[in-house]
């Protein structure tokens, strides 16, 4: 049987080490809210206001405002349940009635609710976050106007958290890009979005831009973000970030929880993302470089040697060991083979398979790389062009 999952469930959290605090990157608002939610407008909210009132804010919120919508997905998540043998060992399950014994997969519907910036009013271009739509198998758009409109997602990036989603409506409103560029620390920063949902949609906070270039790591990948005191919570991801001349500045992304920690939210600078989804349209995916080489460092050679390298007869020389590699690809097209091990790129020393992915996740298609290898006795180096990770490695 089939069940939904509530927002706090859904909530994806990625651990993060400083300070003790988690980062919370999440599309999942109120997966109960019903899709008839709208906000009627007051009639008195159209009245001349006093220029005292009528900040820029104000101004900003109205301009923006519009443009962000509501994104609720729906996706199938599969897990395998536990065989109760497995539970109770010992207990003879399979001689009771009903019970074949055995794991078995379970399915359920998992829905979330995020939020999304409309960029492309005349073809239907949302930009979201990755995180939001991914693994959705419906989508349903919820405009300011009270339309609810089936979604189609055109690609995603990962490596970016960002997402192209498309609708096919008419007199949509359009968010107005500003030049992240210019972005200065301590200006305004406004957030729009729907923090837990759809219920409180259209939700507007203010800070300021808290800092520049923040790297932040989740998992495998590494982002360079705005940072703000914004309030930015569960459903907020995908919405705008924007300035206080109603320019979209960036794309709402995550936040650092924890005890004693608030007012640390990041957004994806729109300077960044802008080419992403140009290219998220155009191709679904964005070319990553990749060397074509499957690669182990010490660490992960000591585990799988039960501690004693010895066992198998390496030495790494303080390298990364190359066990295996796709044929045709640039490394093996540059004269590289497995069992070569990997001493330097570009002239700076490796030891783990971490800094030789974030090097190459750090180059560009065409980009050559230098690896300086060890074949045996010898010392010999190889020049690597870096091309596209092929169609078929990118599903």
């Amino acid at each position: 049987m089939m069940r939904k999952t509530t927002w706090k469930k859904a909530l994806n959290i990625f651990v993060c080490g400083m300070l003790g605090a988690t980062i919370l990157i999440a599309g999942c608002g109120d997966s109960k809210t019903s899709a008839a939610v709208a906000e009627k407008p007051a009639a008195k909210q159209e009245q001349q206001l006093s220029p005292a009132r009528n900040t820029p804010i104000v101004q900003a919120a109205k301009r923006v405002g519009p443009s962000v919508v509501g994104i609720a997905t729906k996706a199938i998540k599969r897990e395998v349940v536990p065989d109760l043998a497995d539970l109770f060992p010992g207990f003879p399950f399979s001689n009771l009635p009903g019970f074949g014994g055995g794991r078995r997969v379970q399915e359920r519907v998992v829905e979330g609710v995020g939020s999304g910036v409309i960029y492309d009013a005349k073809k239907g271009y949302i930009a979201t976050n990755n995180h939001v739509v991914a693994g959705a198998k419906e989508i349903t758009v919820y405009l300011t106007d009270g339309r609810n409109v089936k979604g189609k997602v055109l690609g995603t990036d990962p490596a970016t958290d960002l997402a192209v989603v498309k609708i096919d409506a008419k007199n949509l409103p359009e968010a107005p890009m500003g030049d992240s560029d210019t972005i200065q620390v301590g200006e305004p920063a406004i957030a729009i979005g729907n923090p837990l949902g759809m219920e409180l949609r259209g939700s507007v906070t203010v800070g300021i831009v808290s800092a520049l270039n923040r790297q932040i790591t989740v998992g495998d990948n590494k982002y360079t973000l705005i940072q703000t005191d914004a309030a930015i919570n569960p459903g907020n991801s995908g919405g705008a970030l924007v300035n206080a001349d109603g320019e979209l500045m960036g794309i709402n992304s995550a936040k650092y929880a924890g005890n004693g920690v608030e007012g640390i939210g990041f957004a994806i600078p729109i300077n960044t993302a802008k080419p992403i989804l140009q290219t998220l349209v155009e191709k679904g995916f964005v070319a990553r470089p990749y060397l074509g080489i499957s690669i182990i460092d010490s660490e992960a050679l000591a585990k799988s040697s039960n501690g004693n390298k010895d066992n198998v007869g390496i030495d790494l020389h303080g390298g990364v060991y190359i066990n295996n590699m796709y044929r045709e690809c640039p490394a093996y097209k540059a004269g590289v083979r497995p069992g070569d091990i990997i001493i330097k790129i570009n002239g700076k020393k490796v030891t783990t398979s971490k800094e030789v992915s974030q090097m190459v996740k750090d180059s560009k298609v065409g980009d050559s790389m230098v690896l300086t290898l060890r074949r045996g006795d010898a010392e010999i180096e190889r020049t690597v062009v870096l091309e596209a990770i092929p169609d078929e490695l990118n599903k």
